[in-house]
């Protein structure tokens, strides 16, 4: 089964066009449940009440507002939020290129593969010199009411965008309070770094599950089939209070035992 794209655009960098479909490069394994009374499992519905009486505020009575510093509540209508939308457009504009790696993985927000949208010489073409050049595309574009910057990238010949965040959104590192701490010893330092070099290997995606994803569908499953969920019980670790040394000494030494088991 072919996947559906979600959205069409056109990179355009000087003259070039290339024309390409958005298809969504995660997917939504979150479970979502149905709010439904416990009675007899109607569903429920949320409304907006007045917190002073209680009864419900039709939604077309509804407006948003914003305090400001001043305390002052500032109101604004629908009709006036709408005009602030930008242009509809199809257009993705290539600003520049940098160097892959670049850009702090802090920016990255949501991925998306692009797919050739009709003749595909121009998006073989930008692939292709993307990855010889080992550039990242800086673009701007809008998608659905809302405008978004991203980088545009290039690996095995398939194009990829990820957006980003806006600058102001992510935070300087310089921000965040540090502790120097003691003097480490030179055996301690050792030990930290076999321990990492013990630990190394290739990142496998498919050893990383949603357990808890897992242990929810486990209980539905069980409840569905009529029989009853035996909970685990979740294990208690005490709380140790060793020397960094032995506790080095002592992650150095389960690792090394369980790779030898392996």
């Amino acid at each position: 089964m072919s996947m559906r794209a979600l959205w069409k655009g056109v990179i355009r960098f000087g003259e070039v066009s290339v024309p390409v479909k958005f298809y969504s490069a995660v997917e939504d394994r979150n479970i979502h449940f149905r709010l439904l009374h416990e009675t007899d499992h109607t569903p429920v519905k949320q409304q907006m009440v007045d917190p002073r009486n209680g009864k419900p505020v039709p939604r077309e009575q509804i407006r948003r507002g914003l305090e400001t510093d001043t305390g002052e509540i500032v109101m604004i209508s629908p009709e006036e939020l709408d005009s602030l939308n930008p242009e509809p457009s199809r257009e993705i504009e290539i600003t520049r290129f940098v160097d892959q790696g670049r850009i702090n993985y802090q920016w990255y927000v949501r991925p998306y593969f692009l797919g050739p949208d009709g003749i595909e010489e121009n998006y073989v073409v930008l692939a292709r010199a993307l990855e010889k050049e080992k550039k990242e595309g800086i673009a701007r574009w809008t998608m659905r009411n809302k405008s978004y910057i991203g980088a545009l990238d290039a690996k095995n010949g398939q194009l990829k965008l990820i957006t980003l965040r806006y600058s102001g959104e992510v935070v300087n590192e310089a921000e965040i309070p540090r502790k120097k701490g003691r003097n480490f010893e030179p055996m301690e330092l050792k030990m930290a770094e076999q321990l990492v070099d013990a630990l190394a290997g290739d990142f496998d995606p498919t050893a990383y599950r949603n357990e808890y994803r897992r242990r929810v569908m486990d209980l539905i499953n069980t409840k569905a089939l009529g029989n009853v969920y035996r909970f685990e019980k979740a294990k208690k670790r005490r709380a140790k209070f060793a020397s960094l040394t032995d506790t080095l000494k002592q992650s150095l030494d389960r690792v090394r035992k369980e790779k030898k088991s392996a």
